[in-house]
């Protein structure tokens, strides 16, 4: 297992008007994966490794954490002693990551029926998925606090070709699944960012998702906690109520057995997250009844649903105390094989959770001759749950502000959000401009504001803006 952690630097510079870098990845749709750095994954022995802290090479990312899940993959599997989890190799790209035929997995061709609780669970049949919650938390002194806690899953090898590599043999240390998670908390009232992640095998009980309508092995529906051995989750023994994916000591785990409420936990070093998460408002099936195209071709596109508004409570420890917290937090589900597109090499992605109880959420993929991809979608959720999807002609958003790095990389960090047809503009700030996450794939996710009118009332709101494909290789700008 691996660990790094990012605390944001102080050294930082804000550029009002400055042009934004839409050519900053290396190719990346379409190419692909490294597979010379990769040896035959299941079935390799493991043995648990002593943790490392040390501070982060730089590197791409891309939303839809699609890209961080497929990393994992090629982290893990480049290791040349099976027994070791090294860090990710330098240099490589999300198309790498995200692009590439694939057909021993399957695919996201055309909208399927979801059902719930099940489609919580993991769906070990498609090369990728993640877990993805973010939040905005208010303290009873007032003070601002944001967090992103991610777990990606992505698979090593086929299930045929897992139990012909000995994969059913009974072996504890067999893998079929690499794991990642990033765990970032902001502190927007003092300005303060950290941001840690974790990589392991789903050998041995170290990381994994179970759920108890999904392929994972025998269930409880008694409302239990795991056990922990040494910090490790003893889940992977069928301890489990609802859902629970998690890896070593950060964890997602069902307070019942229908899934919700979901308790999240992580901590690393001084910074730590325990919070409960109520469902809220509906799920919202994103895209096409839940098929979310990214591409022309078929099979490039995930099934993506989203609970946009979960009541949220708890503790935050940040390195400026302990407080109690309330708020909303935003879960994005996405599980897909291939999906980016030749071409594309970046996006941004906003979630917003509005004052008049709506939600809002949009991205734009940026293609590598500076334009918009035509498979750019917005969603936006009334009061009442209901949805009206959007094209990429049907929105705009405008880069207003960046922010720049130490070593000169710039992100759009002040946007201006319009949607005609519902009489919406906004605009969008941050109270803390350095949410850069310095970790293994580089990209800036963070707390953000926005303030504006629909339909000529004001409104204001708090969301997760994440933007990609702004950084070269490792230690590089473009």
């Amino acid at each position: 297992m691996i660990n790094h952690q990012h605390t944001a630097p102080t050294a930082a510079q804000m550029i009002p008007g400055a042009a934004l870098r839409k050519t900053a990845m290396p190719m990346r749709p379409g190419a692909a994966l490294r597979k010379a750095a990769m040896p035959m994954r299941p079935g390799s022995p493991m043995v648990r490794a002593p943790m490392v802290r040390a501070p982060m090479v730089r590197a791409p990312m891309v939303r839809a954490p699609m890209a961080r899940v497929l990393l994992a993959a090629a982290v893990l599997a480049a290791c040349g002693d099976p027994a070791v989890d090294r860090a990710p190799a330098a240099g490589l790209s999300i198309g790498e990551l995200l692009g590439g035929a694939d057909t021993l997995h399957a695919r996201a061709i055309e909208p399927r029926e979801f059902t719930f609780p099940r489609d919580h669970g993991p769906h070990p049949e498609f090369r990728t998925e993640w877990w993805y919650f973010t939040g905005n938390l208010t303290a009873d002194d007032g003070t601002m606090l944001g967090y992103q806690l991610t777990f990606f899953r992505s698979a090593l090898t086929d299930s045929a070709s897992f139990v012909s590599a000995g994969g059913g043999d009974g072996s504890a240390w067999r893998a079929r699944h690499a794991y990642m998670a990033h765990f970032a908390v902001t502190d927007g009232s003092r300005g303060q960012f950290h941001a840690a992640e974790l990589f392991s095998r789903d050998a041995a009980g170290l990381a994994g998702a179970l759920s108890n309508g999904s392929g994972s092995g025998v269930v409880s529906a008694v409302v239990r906690q795991p056990r922990l051995r040494n910090g490790i989750s003893d889940a992977s023994a069928g301890d489990v109520s609802g859902l629970h994916v998690w890896l070593h000591n950060w964890s997602a785990i069902s307070l019942s057995y229908e899934t919700l409420p979901l308790r999240l936990r992580a901590v690393d070093g001084n910074i730590a997250i325990d919070l409960v998460l109520e469902a809220g408002k509906p799920v919202v099936l994103q895209g096409d009844r839940g098929l979310s195209r990214k591409g022309a071709e078929p099979g490039n596109a995930s099934y993506y649903y989203s609970l946009t508004r979960m009541p949220t409570f708890g503790s935050v420890r940040t390195r400026a105390g302990t407080w109690t917290v309330t708020g909303a937090s935003w879960l994005d589900r996405e599980w897909s094989t291939s999906v980016l597109s030749p071409g594309v090499t970046g996006w941004d992605w906003l979630s917003l959770q509005l004052s008049d109880f709506t939600e809002l959420m949009m991205y734009r993929l940026r293609r590598d001759d500076r334009t918009v991809d035509p498979f750019s979608a917005a969603t936006f959720v009334a009061a009442d749950g209901s949805t009206l999807g959007f094209t990429a002609d049907e929105f705009v958003m405008t880069p207003v502000t960046e922010w720049r790095s130490g070593d000169g990389v710039s992100y759009p960090i002040g946007w201006r959000i319009e949607v005609p047809s519902l009489d919406l503009a906004l605009d969008i700030m941050t109270p803390v401009p350095n949410q850069e996450l310095d970790l293994a794939v580089r990209y800036w996710e963070g707390m953000v504001r926005a303030t504006g009118t629909r339909d000529g009332r004001p409104v204001s709101g708090r969301g997760y803006l994440e933007m990609t494909g702004y950084a070269a290789t490792p230690g590089q700008a473009r």
